[in-house]
């Protein structure tokens, strides 16, 4: 273990990441090599957010495309870093579903606040993660508010003060000329704190993944079965057990993520006897 190499402990811990966290990261740092490689200002022109209001109802992908843009490798490290820093914690304790849906839901809405700001500030191009990384944070530090976090030449300081004071700091400097989206952050740490609240009071925020999960499965299982026709009865059955396989894994997910939120006693006793059944099969 000791002498193993750097390539493989970077690899155990990118694969170590939670699902959606490492999956986000992935589709940032390879847009980011595109936009080095030569098609930033392709990218820019298509996929960054323009609060115009007539340009955002008639290309609404910019709503969730302009995240995974940067301005620069440091815009992206930070952005990243603070994700993979406060987000692991805030996925493990809250399921890859409910996370996506904090982490988009404040990116998308700290951009539609920005419309609403823009038409008296001026239209200005919007790209980064920082707004959905806000919202991020804001629910770190409502799940764990007494975290001790460790910041450079600082003693350590309770999470609920770090972000407190990164989003008065955004305050302190809005209206500012340094090209930096504070509204777009502003409205992410706001939407982040909603989503939250909704969340503690029992809202399952899941629920909003659940049916584009669910068109997924049933695309894949379509092109599974498509695909089946042209091979021997022999092997269509061996794609029938695999799109059960995903159906059992997606019920598995689902328990695990109630026994995250609720404990192991708040299943039902139908659910008890699933995961005892499903994870023999495991």
């Amino acid at each position: 273990m000791y002498n193993d190499s750097f390539g493989n402990s970077l690899k155990r811990g990118y694969l170590g990441l939670p699902v959606a966290i490492r999956t986000i990261i992935t589709i940032n740092v390879v847009v980011f090599l595109l936009q080095i490689l030569g098609a930033n200002d392709l990218f820019i022109s298509t996929m960054a957010f323009n609060p115009d209001l007539p340009t955002a109802v008639i290309q609404p992908w910019r709503l969730v495309t302009y995240m995974f843009l940067h301005a620069g490798g440091f815009h992206l490290i930070f952005n990243m870093l603070w994700l993979w820093w406060m987000g692991r914690s805030v996925e493990q304790t809250l399921g890859p579903r409910t996370f996506c849906v904090i982490y988009f839901g404040s990116g998308i809405g700290g951009a539609l606040l920005d419309i609403a700001f823009a038409q008296f500030v001026g239209i200005n191009l919007v790209i980064g993660a920082s707004g959905a990384v806000f919202g991020v944070m804001v629910a770190f530090a409502m799940l764990f508010p007494r975290m001790p976090i460790m910041l450079f030449l600082l003693p350590p300081i309770e999470a609920r003060y770090v972000v407190a004071g990164l989003i008065a700091l955004d305050l302190l400097f809005l209206g500012s000329s340094d090209n930096t989206a504070r509204i777009v952050h502003l409205g992410g740490a706001g939407i982040g704190y909603l989503l939250m609240r909704y969340q503690q009071q029992g809202i399952d925020l899941s629920a909003l993944v659940r049916p584009i999960e669910n068109f997924w499965y049933n695309l894949r299982g379509a092109y599974k079965k498509k695909k089946s026709t042209r091979k021997s009865s022999n092997l269509r059955s061996v794609s029938d057990v695999e799109i059960v396989e995903e159906s059992d894994q997606s019920e598995l997910d689902e328990i695990l993520e109630k026994i995250s939120k609720k404990g192991y006693d708040g299943l039902t006793k139908e659910e008890k006897r699933k995961l005892f059944e499903l994870s023999k099969k495991n």
